[in-house]
């Protein structure tokens, strides 16, 4: 039998879209299935250039001829990639993409073959089980915090470990890192967890409001008392209290607060009748106590008595692998309280918040997405969302590239030798460089390297 000659009856036959590119990106041709795929018939795509399908899969280079037109010519093939691309109707449709470079009897590229598979019913299952995992708060196994980086694991580790215990904590840390959330997490993995969590934001109020805040007060006690009130220790009673800006506590505080880790008691404001309390205490700053200590701003001795084990906060900055997880659910957060369907970022957009700074740490970051969903209109946030300092900050790489040519050449080098020992495995690559994955990734970007490029020139060398 020859199969040759039923080529077209198998090809039509076929459930994925099926289609058919030259070296230029116009559509040659495409089965049924790629037709209720995308909405289009026949007549409407042959002829079209495959970019009308807007796919966020596509690496388009957009300059000319083959691997000038886009990355597939350069890599030969793409294996079940997940990709968005746009239907007639306007809606996005979610697909896993294959496709292959075609070439004839001499090994002239002469075009390429794609198949698209029709993945939008699992998404939806998949978006639902999430759904469901939210309600059920089976998602929150680090009570808010996100992070799937190296750091953020270590952290996650030793938040279990001292929750065990009641030694006071210090949480350092810059600002916007997530040191309520850390503190928050550590007591509800503690045996206190069904008792209360109380929060003092030491920074916000003078010495007098502070003092009756944290210990309470009794009637008269002050022009203004026309009450007894308790204060924050006693509210924690058998429970945590939490003492954010803990560098900003007054002197006179100091001392007093001193004397409720000693004795394990405090004295309300206008009464000298001592009152027990059993209180974990976890304290939080951005500021360098040491350095306030030098400086006789903050007591030695109630240092040593709140650090017995300190956890740090790493900046944004330093866990970069984990941006995307973090994105992704300030996206879903956003999208919950609006009418916007928004799905995520362009590749370029994702590669602006790898080359920022982000001084204000991760609440800069969900500023930035909430800002850029005011702004989005699609499905998809691109650079023209972004605040603007923050694609004013993707060129900085560049700038640094300038600094030490003869120590920019030799890491550039070093990544590509390390790359060809891998045969270009940027996973492998990362665990010999002792870096992550994305590390490696921004080092091809900041250094300009072609994978097909310069690996085939080092390997030539």
């Amino acid at each position: 039998m020859e199969i040759g000659k039923h080529w077209k009856t198998i090809v039509d036959t076929l459930q994925d879209g099926l289609m058919v590119i030259d070296p230029e990106g116009n559509i040659l041709a495409m089965n049924p299935a790629a037709e209720r795929l995308t909405g289009y018939s026949a007549d409407e795509l042959v002829g079209q250039n495959c970019t009308i399908l807007n796919c966020t899969g596509c690496e388009l280079y957009g300059r000319g001829y083959g691997v000038e037109w886009c990355s597939l010519y350069e890599k030969g093939i793409v294996t079940a990639k997940k990709c968005l691309i746009s239907r007639k109707d306007r809606r996005a449709l979610h697909v896993v993409k294959n496709a292959t470079v075609l070439r004839d009897a001499d090994g002239q590229m002469i075009g390429a073959v794609e198949t698209l598979t029709d993945i939008s019913e699992i998404v939806r299952q998949e978006q639902e089980i999430l759904t469901l995992r939210k309600s059920c708060r089976l998602e929150d196994k680090h009570h808010g915090l996100l992070g799937e980086s190296l750091t953020m694991q270590r952290l996650f580790e030793l938040i279990e470990n001292v929750a065990q215990t009641d030694a006071p904590v210090l949480i350092h840390g810059q600002s916007g890192t997530g040191k309520e959330l850390v503190a928050r997490a550590v007591h509800e993995d503690s045996p206190r967890k069904d008792k209360p969590f109380i929060k003092v934001n030491c920074a916000a109020l003078n010495e007098n409001l502070l003092e009756s805040e944290l210990f309470g007060h009794e009637k008269g006690s002050y022009t203004g008392a026309d009450r007894t009130r308790i204060g924050r220790f006693e509210a924690a009673h058998e429970g945590t209290i939490f003492l954010d800006e803990i560098g900003d506590i007054p002197p006179g505080i100091q001392v007093k607060l001193l004397r409720v880790l000693e004795e394990k008691e405090i004295e309300r404001v206008g009464d000298h009748k001592p009152i027990p309390v059993d209180v974990r205490i976890i304290s939080a700053t951005n500021k360098d106590l040491e350095d306030l200590i030098a400086q006789e701003l903050f007591r030695e001795d109630l240092f040593f008595r709140i650090n017995v084990f300190p956890l740090k906060c790493p900046p944004l900055s330093e866990r970069l692998d984990d941006i995307h997880l973090i994105v992704q659910n300030f996206i879903e957060q956003n999208a919950a309280k609006s009418s916007k369907k928004i799905v995520g970022l362009t590749p370029e957009a994702m590669e602006a918040l790898f080359t920022y700074s982000w001084p204000g740490n991760v609440r800069e970051l969900r500023n930035a997405i909430e800002y850029a969903f005011v702004l989005c209109s699609g499905h998809w946030i691109g650079v023209k969302h972004l605040p603007p300092k923050i694609t004013a900050g993707s060129k900085r790489p560049q700038m640094r590239r300038q600094q030490s040519s003869a120590a920019w050449e030799k890491e550039r080098t070093k990544l590509i030798d390390t790359l060809r020992q891998v045969g270009g495995n940027q996973s492998e690559a990362a665990r010999i460089l002792g870096v992550s994955r994305v590390t490696v990734w921004k080092r091809i970007k900041k250094y300009g390297v072609n994978l097909e490029i310069d690996l085939g020139r080092t390997e030539a060398a």
